[in-house]
């Protein structure tokens, strides 16, 4: 079986009367990207806080490849990458001064800077004050500290939110590699298209409570009650038709004649999940 990395038992948290977290229960396997997905406030970052010893929760236990959060040393941070919305730079160094600072102390060969840099598309303003960056490549600087060592967990607290398409695509590649890889990635984001897209197990997120929890396929799935289907026919017109009689029986027809150029079923998307199970907007 895959290792697990991460585990959420029953976790609460108040802050004095102030509920932020409600019983939460979760598990990240080696290899796998878990999103919490929510709006702003919702609990993402207080999680990532007790996970990484910043926080202790008011009642449950979280598990950190089999560290106890409330246990958390400084030999965890070897092993682990965070990046959050804290997460500066030394501005006056260098990209790649910045890099070697962290190289030093977390003892990893600093000829894996220049690799790491071009990767991210950073290795061109090596030698540019990180102070000089834009938000984009700042994230990327960011980014690269974070995996540097080749942590084998990663916290992501909304890695790409402001960030450019481009940006954002190059970041969510270079996640996908790192997966692949065997790392174990802990994301927050309120981007549902960014969670469907990379993420192997969501948890949807609303006053601190995880109100759904899947992988996004079965979650958009369970939530298709109105099952219908886009079709594009040859002469370009566009049709939506249910799963009904009526509509089964024109489609078909539309086959026969060879009419139809795509057909496509309409699930629900992660958004609307939340929508539906909230009653709330992600705005």
């Amino acid at each position: 079986m895959t290792k697990e990395y991460i585990r959420l038992e029953h976790i609460s948290k108040k802050f004095g009367e102030t509920t932020v977290l409600r019983d939460l229960n979760a598990v990240l396997h080696r290899g796998e990207i878990l999103g919490f997905l929510g709006p702003s406030g919702a609990g993402k970052t207080t999680t990532i806080k007790i996970l990484t010893g910043q926080l202790k929760p008011t009642s449950g236990d979280a598990y950190v490849l089999g560290i106890h959060a409330e246990r958390i040393d400084e030999t965890i941070y070897e092993q682990i990458g965070v990046v959050t919305d804290h997460s500066g730079v030394y501005e006056r160094l260098s990209v790649y001064d910045n890099l070697r600072i962290f190289a030093r102390i977390l003892r990893v060969p600093q000829e894996n800077i220049e690799e790491l840099l071009k990767r991210v598309g950073l290795y061109e303003h090596r030698k540019k004050p990180a102070g000089k960056l834009s938000k984009g490549q700042a994230q990327r600087l960011v980014l690269a500290r974070a995996v540097l060592h080749r942590p084998r967990v990663l916290f992501l607290d909304e890695p790409t939110s402001g960030l450019d398409p481009s940006t954002a695509l190059d970041i969510h590649k270079l996640l996908q590699e790192q997966r692949e890889a065997g790392m174990a990635i802990f994301l927050t984001t309120h981007n549902m298209e960014e969670a469907a897209k990379l993420c192997d197990h969501v948890a949807l997120l609303n006053d601190g409570e995880i109100v759904e929890y899947g992988t996004p396929e079965e979650l958009c799935l369970r939530y298709n009650q109105d099952k219908r289907y886009r079709v594009l026919l040859s002469d370009g017109s566009r049709l939506i038709l249910g799963q009904n009689g009526e509509d089964v029986d024109r489609l078909s027809g539309l086959l026969r004649e060879n009419r139809v150029n795509s057909l496509h079923s309409c699930e629900p998307t992660l958004e609307s999940v939340f929508l539906t199970v909230t009653g709330r907007a992600l705005g």
